[in-house]
């Protein structure tokens, strides 16, 4: 049985307020979609799923709220960006209770052709998730419009879900991602327990560590101090002043197997000029690296604590007389660490920037800056990258920009000391020109 239920805007409580009691339907699967709206950036549905055995009682149980960040190929060969959310319309096919022999199964379907699933396995102890399995299809055009690729693609990521114990219901009502293969998956308000026991919902939870008192303040990434000004004379400024320190240099790596394929040194800050100025420094100690490598691009994925994501895809110019590389799109997009909505997302994909021949590194000392949108800068420090042909886990002979090439300087201060000198020269010959002169005049 399935129904729509209109409801606020709020979290759901968790089982141990007495609220999670699923409710008692026919025997099978009963599926309850609980329309709310996400803080007036995007209209999502909560789905929850209760699990049923031969004997109708509860054996698997969830519910969550999640959407998908796609990057997707066109016709004309750029990227573009799709969103994907639930749909009104989800069916259940396929899950199943699990058991000591067997991993639980919990699998929806919605929109065109999309799916998603999650299995769980258990020892005498723990449970825990073990892959998750997402397939969007390119060919329902309200989402993918001028998709290359047609048809269903399906990604396959292992879940970092530390093991919960038995009987415990698993709960994270903050904003969790996953990157893989240019997709982010996005969960918050998650509460699950597989193998349930006794057809009863647990009331001991194991939260999430962001739902931890000792976890970070759920607000957007850390934010250097900015200071505004206004006067009755003239507005306050559209951009945002510098902060009083530069962004933490973090280091960055992507490995295919056991060898390195991409490695990058920078320090990150982002210009926010919508609505009102606004800088983010992207915190190494909080920001996973993820991406892919390939023999004629490669992306870069950094993700600062589920808020800020970025993406840098770099591509080799085959076409040149000599190979080179360069920095051809930037991706970013910020996410409400509360409820998973989107605050902000630019992409810049008509970059050429960051070039060095193939095999090299790129540096550049000195802040640099993209554009991404009107409303979108990324100011980079201290940078080094070098997305192909990495050798023994080093940087290569790196190219530096023309901001870092001091060398200009030398025949500029040697051709001003040569003209100093002259000077000199000519003024002590004046003068001794004129001693020579007074010394003959006629008495």
């Amino acid at each position: 049985m399935s129904t729509l239920l209109p409801r606020p805007p709020a979290p759901r409580k968790s089982p141990s307020a007495g609220s999670m009691a699923p409710p008692r339907c026919p025997a099978g699967l009963a599926l309850l979609l609980l329309l709310l709206g996400a803080c007036g950036f995007f209209q999502s549905y909560a789905v929850e799923v209760d699990v049923k055995d031969a004997s109708n009682f509860t054996c698997l149980y969830a519910q969550w709220m999640m959407k998908f960040l796609i990057k997707y190929e066109t016709n004309s060969s750029d990227y573009k960006n799709a969103s994907l959310d639930l749909t009104s319309t989800v069916t259940h096919n396929g899950s199943i209770c699990g058991s000591d022999t067997q991993a639980a199964l919990l699998a929806v379907q919605f929109g065109d052709g999309h799916s998603w699933s999650i299995n769980f396995t258990k020892n005498n102890e723990t449970y825990r998730a073990e892959f998750i399995t997402f397939t969007y299809n390119t060919n329902d055009t309200a989402v993918f419009p001028d998709a290359r690729r047609q048809g269903p693609v399906t990604i396959v990521v292992k879940d970092a879900m530390h093991p919960i114990q038995l009987n415990n219901v698993f709960v994270c009502h903050h904003t969790t991602s996953l990157e893989a293969e240019n997709v982010t998956q996005i969960f918050w308000n998650v509460t699950m327990q597989p193998f349930v026991q006794n057809g009863t919902i647990s009331k001991k939870e194991s939260r999430c560590y962001a739902d931890t008192p000792t976890a970070a303040p759920t607000v957007l990434p850390t934010v250097a101090n900015v200071t505004t000004a206004s006067t009755t004379i003239s507005p306050a400024p559209t951009t945002a002043p510098k902060p009083a320190e530069n962004p933490v240099t973090g280091n960055y790596s992507l490995k295919t197997g056991n060898k390195t394929c991409l490695l990058a040194t920078v320090g990150l800050q982002l210009n926010i000029s919508q609505d009102k100025p606004l800088l983010i420094n992207i915190d190494p100690k909080t920001t996973h690296a993820d991406g892919t490598c390939g023999n004629t691009s490669a992306t870069l994925k950094l993700n600062d604590g589920n808020r800020t994501l970025i993406d840098f895809t770099f591509i080799v110019n085959a076409s040149a007389s000599v190979q080179k590389f360069y920095l051809r799109e930037v991706n970013v997009t910020l996410l409400n660490y509360q409820n998973g909505s989107v605050i902000l997302s630019a992409d810049n994909n008509n970059l050429s920037k960051w070039d060095a021949s193939l095999g090299n590194s790129y540096m550049c000392r000195k802040e640099q800056t993209l554009e991404i949108n009107e409303n979108l800068q990324v100011h980079t420090f201290n940078l080094w990258v070098q997305p192909f042909l990495v050798k023994e886990n080093k940087f290569s002979i790196a190219q530096e920009c023309s901001l870092d090439d001091d060398t200009i300087l030398i025949p500029i201060v040697v051709g001003a000391a040569l003209a100093g000198l002259i000077v000199i020269i000519v003024i002590a010959y004046i003068i001794g020109r004129r001693k020579s002169y007074a010394g003959y005049q006629t008495l």
